[in-house]
C-alpha cells in the first residue's frame, strides 16, 4: 500500500507538471502572436501616419497657394478702400463746409436777408456738386472694382494664350533642331564642335538674339513665361547657328542634270580611288555644294582642269576633269552656285566629273554628305 501510495504521488505530480509546462508554452505562443499583431498594427499605423503626413504637406502647398492669391485680391482691397477714404475725406471736408456755412447763415440772417438768400442758394449749389462728387467717387469705386474682377479675368485669359503659344513654339522647334542634328551626325560630323565653331566665328559679326528682361516682381506666372521665352530665344540662335553650320557643309549634289554613277567612293584597281565619279555629256554645269572659297582653279596633274574650294571646319571639296573653269582664285562661291562645265581632261576615260570631299586633307565617301542632305535639300 505504501509502495501504491508513493507510485500514485509521483505520477500525479508528473502530469501536474506537464500541464504546467504546456500552459506555460501554450501562453508563451499567445503571447508571441500577440506581439507579432502588436509590430503589424504599429507598422500600419506608422505607413497611416506617413501617409496623413504627406496629404497635410500637400494641402499645407494648396493653402500657401490660396494665400498668395489671398494677398493678392487683399492687396486690390486695400487700394480700393484707399480710394473710398479719399472719397470719404472729400466729402466730409465738404460737409464740414457746408455746415460752417449754415453757421455763418443764420449768424448773418437778420443782418443781410438778401445776401443770405445768395448765399443760401451759393451753398446749395455746392451741396449739390458735393454730393454729386461724392455719388461719382462710390460710381467709380464700384467701376474699379469690377474693372479689377475683368482685368483678372482678362490676365488669366492672356496667360492660358501666352502658355499655349510658347509652347507650340517650342514644340516647333524641337521639331526644327533635332532632325538637324541627326543629319549632320549621319554625315559623320561633331555637331557640338561645329556649333561651338559657328558660336566663335560669328560672335564678332553678329549680335546674339536680345533676351527678354522685364521686372515680374510679384507676378510668378509672367516671370516664367519670360524665362520661356528667353529659352525660345535661345533656341532660335542655336537654330540659327545650324543653320549657318549647314551651309558650309557639302550636303549638295555638284551635278544637277541627268548623269549616272560610274565609280563609288574606295578600293579600285589596287588603288584607292578618293572621289564619286559622276559621267555625262561635255558641257554639263557643274555647281559649288556648299558656301566657301576657291583655293585652285587650273590645271593639275591626272586631274586636268580642277576646281577646290575650301569650306569651314576643315572640309574641301574637288571637281576635277573639267571642261572649263567659271570661277577664279579667292572667289567666295555659294552653295548651288556654277563653277564650271564637266569635261574628260587630265586621265579620264570619259567626259565624267571626279567629286571628292576631305576633312583636314584626308578624303571620305562624298555620299554620306550627299545622302545626309537629301532630305534637306
Amino acid at each position: 500500500m505504501w509502495c501504491l501510495t508513493v507510485t500514485s504521488v509521483l505520477i500525479l505530480d508528473s502530469i501536474s507538471s506537464a500541464n504546467v509546462r504546456g500552459q506555460a508554452e501554450r501562453e508563451q505562443a499567445i503571447f508571441e502572436e500577440r506581439a507579432l499583431a502588436l509590430g503589424k498594427e504599429r507598422d500600419q499605423q506608422a505607413m497611416e501616419a506617413l501617409a496623413a503626413q504627406e496629404r497635410f504637406a500637400a494641402a499645407m502647398e494648396h493653402v500657401s497657394s490660396m494665400q498668395s492669391s489671398l494677398l493678392a485680391l487683399e492687396t486690390r482691397r486695400r487700394e480700393m478702400e484707399s480710394e473710398l477714404q479719399a472719397a470719404q475725406t472729400t466729402l466730409r471736408r465738404a460737409m464740414d463746409e457746408r455746415d460752417a456755412a449754415l453757421s455763418a447763415l443764420t449768424a448773418l440772417q437778420d443782418q443781410k436777408a438778401d445776401e443770405l438768400a445768395g448765399m443760401l442758394d451759393l451753398l446749395t449749389l455746392a451741396l449739390t456738386e458735393t454730393v454729386g462728387e461724392r455719388d461719382q467717387a462710390a460710381a467709380k469705386a464700384n467701376e474699379a472694382v469690377r474693372l479689377a474682377g475683368e482685368l483678372e479675368f482678362e490676365l488669366w485669359q492672356r496667360g492660358e494664350e501666352s502658355d499655349r503659344i510658347l509652347r507650340q513654339i517650342e514644340d516647333a522647334l524641337v521639331v526644327s533642331v533635332e532632325p538637324l542634328d541627326g543629319m549632320l551626325r549621319a554625315a559623320g560630323l561633331d555637331s557640338d564642335a561645329l556649333l561651338d565653331s559657328v558660336r566663335d566665328s560669328h560672335s564678332a559679326q553678329e549680335e546674339a538674339l536680345v533676351s527678354v528682361a522685364v521686372s515680374t516682381m510679384g507676378m510668378a506666372p509672367l516671370e516664367d513665361a519670360i524665362v520661356r521665352a528667353n529659352r525660345i530665344v535661345d533656341r532660335i540662335d542655336e537654330l540659327d547657328h545650324y543653320r549657318l553650320a549647314l551651309e558650309s557643309v557639302p550636303l549638295a549634289m555638284p551635278v544637277q542634270d541627268d548623269f549616272r554613277f560610274t565609280s563609288p567612293f574606295g578600293r579600285r584597281w589596287g588603288r584607292m580611288h578618293k572621289g564619286v565619279d559622276m559621267a555625262g555629256p561635255v558641257g554639263t554645269p557643274v555647281y559649288a555644294t556648299a558656301d566657301g572659297v576657291v583655293t585652285f582653279a587650273g590645271w593639275q596633274n591626272g586631274y586636268g582642269r580642277i576646281i577646290i574650294v575650301k569650306h569651314p571646319f576643315g572640309l574641301e571639296t574637288r571637281y576635277p576633269h573639267l571642261n572649263a573653269i567659271r570661277v577664279k582664285v579667292g572667289q567666295e562661291v555659294a552653295r548651288g552656285a556654277r563653277i564650271g562645265d564637266m569635261g574628260n581632261s587630265g586621265r579620264s576615260t570619259g567626259p565624267h566629273l571626279h567629286y571628292e570631299v576631305r576633312v583636314n586633307g584626308q578624303a571620305v565617301d562624298p555620299m554620306r554628305y550627299i545622302r545626309a542632305g537629301r532630305d534637306l535639300l
